[in-house]
Parts: C-alpha cells; sequence; structure tokens
C-alpha cells in the first residue's frame, strides 16, 4: 500500500521534505471551497508536490446550496492559476456537509460538479466522504467515481465501504498530526486514476 497524506491552510506551512522522507508516496491538498474561498497555501503545496516527486492531487470543499457548476469553475480556476494539473494528477470533491439541503438535492449537486469536472479534464474525480453522510443517501449515483473514505479508527487498509460504492480506493484512516491515507496499489495505479493528458 501507498502511503498518503493531505493538507489544507488549516496546517499552515508542510515540511514536504520530511514526509517524503518518511515515506509519503501520494498527497493531496485543498484548492478552493464553495464559489469564492481560496486555500492561500495551494499554490505553494501543488508546486512542493510535483517538486518532491509526489503523486498530487487537488480537492474542492463541496458546499451544496450554491451552484455546482460556478465551484467547479471556481475549483478548475484555482488549479490552474497555480500551474495547472498534469499527466497522472488527482482531482477531487469532498462532500461531507450538506448545509441544509436534502439528500436528493446533495447527490445532484455532486453528480453535476464532477460531470462538470470530467468534461473540462476527461477523468472523474474522487469523492471523498465518510460512511455516515453516505448512509443518509447524500451520495446517490457517485458510485462510478473512485472512493476515497474517511474512516478514522479502522486499521489503514480497512474502511467501512458504504453505497453506493462496492469498493475503496483511498482511506483516510487517521487525522493528526496531518490526514493520513493509504492507497492499496502501485504509483502506477494511482497515476491511472489521473488525468491522462496534459
Amino acid at each position: 500500500m501507498l502511503t498518503g497524506i493531505d493538507v489544507s491552510d488549516w496546517q499552515n506551512a508542510v515540511d514536504w521534505a520530511a514526509h517524503t522522507r518518511a515515506g509519503v508516496a501520494f498527497a493531496f491538498a485543498r484548492a478552493s471551497e464553495g464559489v469564492a474561498v481560496t486555500d492561500r497555501r495551494f499554490a505553494v503545496d501543488w508546486a512542493a508536490m510535483r517538486e518532491h516527486g509526489l503523486v498530487r492531487g487537488a480537492y474542492h470543499v463541496a458546499r451544496p446550496d450554491a451552484d455546482p457548476a460556478a465551484q467547479a469553475g471556481h475549483f478548475l480556476g484555482v488549479v490552474a492559476a497555480a500551474g495547472g494539473a498534469a499527466r497522472g494528477d488527482l482531482l477531487a470533491l469532498v462532500l461531507d456537509r450538506a448545509g441544509g439541503v436534502e439528500p436528493a438535492g446533495v447527490s445532484a449537486f455532486a453528480l453535476e460538479w464532477c460531470r462538470a469536472v470530467e468534461r473540462e479534464c476527461g477523468v472523474r474525480p474522487f469523492v471523498h466522504t465518510h460512511a455516515a453522510f453516505a448512509k443518509e443517501g447524500n451520495c446517490a449515483g457517485l458510485g462510478g467515481h473512485p472512493l476515497w473514505i474517511s474512516s478514522p479508527g479502522r486499521p489503514p487498509g480497512d474502511p467501512e465501504v458504504p453505497a453506493p460504492w462496492r469498493e475503496w480506493r483511498i482511506h483516510q484512516y487517521a487525522h493528526s498530526p496531518v490526514d493520513l491515507n493509504v492507497f492499496a496499489g502501485t504509483t502506477d495505479d494511482l497515476t491511472s486514476l489521473g488525468l491522462r493528458h496534459r
């Protein structure tokens, strides 16, 4: 299994060299949230992940009470402004808050966001969620997207997998001092889930 982390500007400066020496092989950084928030460290982290040879991913934190197309555009604009995505880079939607929207509306939001990103980039984004949220129906129709499941407290590589998924791709198994993840496969397996061009 590959070891990974995910970060946002909540962690402030990330010591990427230290994480690489510790065996981290992949990482995600928050790019954006909603229609207006840009992670203040994303451009630095995006460049550093490439500099240190990590498989890198960018994620957007969903706000289902706002327009999905506008949020997809904001996310892609933030990534483009940081140098753009390259072959093998990963994209993800963090879907873990409804914001007062009913489950059918949350899943419709997520499907539209994912479709907009896929139309632009030619790759299906990961969906990052947790079992309780998915069990409420908020992830209906998303089973064709690779699952990045938050299942802390479970052994690495043994998460709870909620419907509509049958398998997981990335397991976020701990949240301290940074979010810790595993991927059950090789580097080539992981990059095959990322961009195929650019």
